[in-house]
């Protein structure tokens, strides 16, 4: 498809509004053949309805999405995606007419029946997790949004909101390594949009890249995205004071241009955090237990009263605690439980599984009941 030779060619392509939405001589290199067929690249910035907002050489346009509305709802338009769209004046309306292969992707399943799953933003190089102090924290939800963050392909930090509600430096510092302990690898930042506390902390760890916000309403990530663009972005609201929760300020993704370099996306509060084939993710969060679980006598030991069991040993002297352990099976079987909905063999697998272990324990109170007679 051939749309005029009036649009710049490839080499001159990048300006500075696509600079400053993270073009560099990769994207370049990929969107090289649609060049030649006279599109123009962008990065989308805001879908709705089908359309979307895409950061071009010819500014901010708006187009249709009708060519690349797939089946599978991970490969639609979405936030932070590249993509060929239709110079001005080819089509009324314009259209998108390619997305560029991503980089990473971060997804996670619906809540619906079906499970499908939802792609929440593209190309992110790191993924802050915002966790409100206004509430208990909920270490579990954190090992949650831990998983997909990783699976993802970006580097997670996650950020202690609203930490002038502890004024206590050493209540705040015992808060800060509690959560660590659930996040191996990550840096923990506390922060305050009110006082400026942390902001300059995440602003350089974000400097330069794609990041995303994420978290539950009322965590605190619209004020916060005000703050690290500088200006107020986003409407605020007040979170209930019961229990923390807001109403969804944010109800689309956005993407803005940070002052310092980079991108930030602003996603809508997550009532539910579903895993989606995050298998690697979870071992990531719980690098010390597949770490033990590599001493393990056998191989596919499940932790429970094997002999030889270094997760179990790791368990009785205390240096695991058993939250932490639980958390990882239950993490471990909904994402088996969401990969087998798709995947048949593993559904076979299971099943077999099951049966295996359902005899076993059968054969187990046979002879228990032989012993006893």
């Amino acid at each position: 498809m051939s749309l005029g030779s009036s649009v710049p060619s490839s080499s001159s392509l990048s300006s500075s509004l696509l600079d400053a939405h993270g073009w560099d001589a990769g994207w370049a290199e990929t969107f090289a053949p649609y060049a030649a067929q006279g599109l123009l690249p962008g990065r989308v910035v805001r879908v709705d309805r089908g359309q979307c907002d895409v950061a071009t050489p010819e500014g901010i346009v708006r187009a249709d999405t009708a060519f690349v509305t797939p089946h599978d709802p991970l490969r639609v338009v979405c936030t932070g995606d590249w993509a060929a769209v239709d110079p001005e004046g080819v089509s009324d309306p314009r259209y998108v007419r390619t997305l560029l292969p991503r980089r990473t992707a971060f997804a996670r399943s619906t809540s619906s029946q079906r499970s499908e799953g939802q792609i929440l933003a593209a190309n992110v190089d790191h993924a802050v997790i915002t966790v409100s102090l206004a509430v208990e924290l909920d270490l579990g939800r954190i090992e949650r949004f831990l998983a997909l963050a990783w699976e993802s392909g970006a580097q997670p930090t996650i950020v202690l909101s609203k930490a002038d509600l502890v004024p206590d430096p050493v209540g705040l510092s015992y808060l800060v390594q509690d959560v660590e302990t659930v996040a191996p690898g990550v840096q923990v930042v506390p922060l305050s949009s009110e006082t400026g506390e942390g902001l300059d902390v995440l602003s350089a760890v974000i400097a330069g890249g794609t990041t995303v916000l994420l978290g539950v309403s009322g965590a605190g990530k619209s004020t916060l995205a005000n703050a690290l663009v500088g200006t107020d972005v986003m409407t605020v609201q007040a979170a209930r004071d019961v229990d923390g929760k807001g109403r969804h300020t944010t109800t689309t993704r956005n993407l803005f241009v940070l002052p310092g370099g980079g991108v930030l996306i602003d996603t809508p509060g997550l009532r539910g955090v579903g895993l989606w084939d995050a298998e690697t993710g979870v071992g990531q969060v719980f690098a010390e237990i597949e770490e033990l679980a590599g001493d393990c006598r056998f191989h596919d030991c499940a932790h429970e009263s094997e002999p030889g069991c270094a997760v179990a040993a790791a368990i009785e002297d205390g240096s695991l605690p058993v939250r932490r352990l639980e958390s990882y099976r239950k993490l471990l079987r909904e994402n088996q439980r969401i990969v087998a909905k798709t995947d048949a063999r593993l559904r076979s697998e299971i099943l077999k599984d099951w049966k295996r272990k359902g005899a076993e324990g059968r054969a187990a109170m046979e002879a228990k009941r032989g012993r006893v007679r």
